[in-house]
């Protein structure tokens, strides 16, 4: 199918639905970047509504938490946010319609009354016991659509092809509770049919219920038909998108895995990394690239061009993502990246760091090492956490665990010492360090060891005699003699 057969020739009107019961999930972000290039490429408009009809799951600080993240991915809508809660009228008259077209019976069985009339049956599901009682409709009552008893219920998927569903398998499902309160099938075609959409791209997990709003769709248009009242609306063209899956191919749960979109910017992943990847997860390039523009993105994708494979959610991939555009980042901007990081997270190390000269020092030599923003700290905490810590682990492995250590640490102090303030660079640092290492009959890097954790506190880290540099003569010779005041004998003999 070409990219001019999928699109329809009504204005491209696409929606993102996400409901504030718990944090934005980077499946609901990908939704949203796919509605959004779809919107985009067509000059169309972008829909943000909100789902908030479920009361009891309901949590208002996940409203704000939503339109934040989309702010956040640089995901721009054209209208909204429109919420559900507020939309009480139009579900009311769509229900009006259907009951009065004959689409719907009411219904006063229980769940216990349904259980127990249907047990054993080998198809689940409601009974029908209702269905033509003749009910009214009042308090206590639900509303079921009635499904027709033949045929097939196709739903034409611009991503899967033709989906087709035996109506004998449907159940007369809900679409109003016995409080009179819409459910969401109902809900959701309302709003589609009042806003216009001309594609519904969502999560392969609500392909289920799609031919429930099909049916709906279709007995609306019926009722305008027929009372020649309302309007007959085209269906909108369906894309349920791949699920994304963990690293044992389960479905990623935020009860098992890290799904928020808020918790990896808490981690220091850059918004257009997040994007870049998540564009990536069931779509790709012809050309098989995987770092791009957003305006590239927006110019290749296709919808037709998704797979409808799972999606392999991968943490190590998006960090190496996230790496390559720290590495982007000029020294200025990834400062303040870095500032802002820690402002959001209160990190410990707090903001001021990032104003002084040690760090300009340090910054180059920082971005071509981190993969989030959360490593940060970890590489300059030698320098800005005040009380200087040494791992312990660390030091039992490179320095209590080194026979040779306690002598590589006093000679390395011994030709330190000579040096004055004005000497003290790198270069010489290095020279000395190789002069010890070779007295050693050690390769330089093992010599390293021992000097790295005691003067930066870990045995991994940012190159070593820069880093000494920026620390100082006084601080590195402290250290250096603290550490050997740790070692027990024969260690401690080396340099008294």
């Amino acid at each position: 199918m070409s990219a001019e057969a999928a699109l329809p020739s009504r204005p491209v009107r696409v929606r993102i639905a996400p409901s504030p019961t718990g944090y934005f999930h980077v499946g609901g972000a990908r939704t949203a970047l796919y509605n959004w290039c779809v919107a985009r490429q067509s000059a169309g408009t972008f829909i943000l509504r909100i789902e908030d009809t479920d009361r009891e799951r309901h949590q208002e600080e996940q409203y704000e938490g939503i339109l934040e993240a989309l702010r956040w991915l640089a995901i721009d809508w054209d209208e909204g946010p429109y919420r559900q809660s507020e939309r009480g009228a139009i579900y009311q008259a769509t229900l009006d319609q259907l009951w009065e077209g004959g689409h719907l019976y009411a219904c006063e069985c229980t769940r216990q009354e349904v259980e127990a009339r249907t047990k054993g049956r080998p198809t689940p599901g409601y009974d029908g016991f209702c269905r033509h009682r003749g009910l009214e409709r009042g308090p206590g009552r639900a509303l079921r659509f009635a499904v027709p008893d033949e045929g097939v219920t196709v739903v034409h998927d611009l991503v899967r092809g033709d989906v087709e569903f035996a109506n004998e398998t449907i159940e007369d499902f809900v679409v109003a509770r016995s409080n009179g309160e819409p459910l969401f099938v109902l809900a959701v075609v309302a709003d589609d049919r009042d806003m216009a959409i001309s594609h519904v791209i969502r999560a392969e997990e609500h392909l289920p219920t799609t031919p429930k709003a099909v049916l709906i769709w279709e007995a609306l248009n019926a009722r305008a038909l027929a009372t020649g009242s309302g309007a007959v609306l085209p269906l909108p063209h369906f894309a349920h998108l791949p699920v994304l899956v963990n690293e044992s191919r389960q479905k990623i749960s935020k009860r098992r895995d890290r799904v928020a979109i808020e918790d990896y910017r808490a981690e220091g992943y850059l918004p257009e990394a997040i994007g870049n990847y998540l564009a990536l997860l069931g779509w790709s390039f012809e050309d098989g690239r995987e770092f791009f523009t957003r305006h590239e993105l927006v110019e290749a994708f296709r919808l037709e061009d998704v797979n409808h494979s799972p999606a392999f959610f991968d943490i190590q991939k998006l960090q190496h993502f996230n790496g390559v555009y720290i590495r982007q980042l000029s020294d200025e901007e990834f400062t303040q990246r870095c500032r802002t990081w820690a402002a959001e997270t209160a990190d410990p190390l707090g903001t001021d760091l990032y104003d002084t000269p040690a760090w300009s020092l340090l910054a180059p030599l920082v971005r071509e090492r981190v993969g989030i923003l959360s490593d940060v700290p970890g590489y300059v905490a030698f320098l800005f956490a005040g009380e200087f810590v040494v791992d312990g682990a660390s030091f039992a492995k490179a320095v209590a665990g080194d026979e040779t250590a306690g002598s590589i640490l006093a000679a390395v102090r011994s030709g330190f010492e000579e040096l004055g303030d004005d000497g003290w660079e790198a270069t010489t640092l290095k020279e000395i360090l190789t002069a010890v290492a070779e007295a050693h009959d050690r390769k330089l890097g093992k010599a390293q060891a021992p000097v790295r954790v005691a003067t930066l506190g870990r045995s991994v880290g940012l190159p070593l005699f820069e880093s000494l540099q920026v620390l100082g003569r006084a601080e590195t010779l402290r250290r250096l003699r603290h550490a050997l005041d740790r070692l027990l004998p024969p260690n401690v003999g080396a340099h008294a």
